[in-house]
């Protein structure tokens, strides 16, 4: 590294895939807070560009593009992505619509450049994690280091052609020159290895950002899993306490059985005590195994499969996986089956759409007997709806599908436009009609 380093008050983080979250030490209850809103990256190697394109993700690219769109002198820019490519640029520091390094060139002291960009809205904010918390196939994009094509559209979250402003402190009043240009090159190299690196340009850290998806998905799950409180019979107390010469009223059938187990207790971080999400793994398991054996007298979880178990236990945090320790236990749990977060996201909203009947349905295409099968489609035309191609138990358009499960109920799946990336959604429902319409009115 040079022997400028990083700039005054920064700290340093590592570049590599996987490696630019916090250590867990500084997460810990108790432990201070760095400042989340400034990142210092050490200086990447040399690397030459494979077919010419220096970014390797489409948010990279797009990151380069905004600025080679608006450049005024295609040589200077040339020059900036050889000293890129050689590895001229120093620790680059990344601030809410600010990215600075120093970059050297033809003499001994190096420049500073910079490359400022606008900060999204509190607006722009509140319709990205509204969208993300939304759809679950999002939150595991991120979760995987991806940003959704849907995801940028909403807000505009990559810059367009003239948002990047360079500066530098060299004699050169290109726009850009070559240290600005370089620094630019080089900074779609963090975007690839992390995107949440652009949302912090954009305005918002990777803690912050992930606390605002929590606390919005798990409000998303409390509000479609929380039934209406039944109304139990009662006794008044001055008739059970009131002096009485026959015998007492008698006492009020027992409580029924909820319609499921309740949740565990939030416990909090404490360096002294077990792992919270440990704690609370244990609660709900019991309180889960108690309620069936009240209610049917079964273990449900008994027949399960190593596979099956795992999603219900992932299923069970509404979390989705997006605070530290839910995504080491979704980690954990994928990786132990040869799976991947994303299969296990998948798997979980099927899951959460159907149980047991949803998630083979997610992953057992059959084929169903003549019947309701084949009256799906003449209905779902007479409704005015595009037109279906069939394929196994599967009916698709473009964006949208429809899977007959083995329990006769239409299971509903979305997919960005022609991307064969099927995700559940809607309730389960036994008219295909019914089952789309619902779909369509989310």
């Amino acid at each position: 590294m040079s022997p400028h380093g990083p700039l005054p008050g920064d700290r340093p983080d590592r570049p590599a895939a996987g490696h630019l979250a916090r250590s867990r030490a500084a997460r810990t209850a108790g432990a201070p807070r760095p400042d989340a809103r400034r990142r210092t990256f050490p200086q990447l190697a040399p690397r030459e560009a494979p077919d010419g394109r220096f970014a390797a993700s489409w948010w990279g690219n797009a990151w380069v593009a905004a600025l080679e769109d608006t450049a005024l002198d295609p040589a200077r820019l040339a020059r900036g992505k050889a000293y890129a490519q050689r590895g001229h640029v120093d620790a680059i520091t990344v601030t809410p619509g600010r990215v600075v390094a120093y970059v050297h060139g033809s003499r001994p002291r190096p420049y500073r450049a910079e490359i400022r960009l606008r900060t999204l809205g509190d607006d722009d904010w509140e319709r990205f994690l509204d969208e993300a918390a939304a759809r679950p196939e999002h939150i595991a994009a991120l979760l995987d280091k991806d940003v959704p094509h849907a995801l940028e559209a909403v807000t505009g979250l990559l810059p367009a052609p003239g948002d990047l402003v360079p500066d530098c402190t060299c004699p050169d009043d290109g726009y850009p020159c070559k240290h600005a240009a370089a620094l630019c090159y080089q900074a779609a190299r963090l975007l690839d290895e992390d995107p949440f690196v652009l949302f912090l340009m954009r305005g918002r850290d990777e803690q912050e950002l992930l606390a605002d998806l929590t606390r919005r998905n798990a409000a998303l799950a409390a509000a479609e899993s929380t039934p209406a409180a039944p109304a139990l019979p009662t006794v008044l107390a001055r008739a059970v306490l009131a002096p009485t010469t026959g015998h007492p009223p008698p006492l009020p059938p027992p409580f029924p059985a909820p319609d499921r187990p309740g949740r565990p207790a939030v416990f909090p971080a404490d360096p002294e005590a077990p792992d919270p999400l440990a704690l609370d793994l244990l609660a709900g398991e019991a309180a889960a195994r108690a309620h069936a054996f009240l209610v049917t007298g079964h273990d449900p979880v008994a027949a399960l499969t190593p596979w099956q178990d795992a999603v219900r236990l992932a299923a069970a945090h509404p979390g989705s996986g997006l605070t530290a320790s839910t995504r080491a236990l979704y980690r954990d749990l994928a990786y132990a089956l040869d799976r991947t977060p994303t299969d296990l996201a998948r798997a979980v909203a099927a899951w959460r759409q159907g149980g047991p009947a949803g998630l083979a349905v997610l992953e057992e295409p059959w084929d169903p007997p003549a019947g309701p099968f084949d009256r799906a489609r003449p209905a779902l035309l007479a409704a005015d709806l595009p037109p279906f191609r069939p394929w196994r138990n599967r009916l698709s358009t473009r964006s949208l599908q429809l899977r007959l499960g083995r329990d006769g109920l239409w299971y509903g799946y979305e997919s960005d436009p022609d991307r064969e990336d099927w995700w559940p959604r809607g309730t389960p429902d036994a008219d295909p009609v019914g089952a789309i319409t619902a779909l369509l009115g989310r």
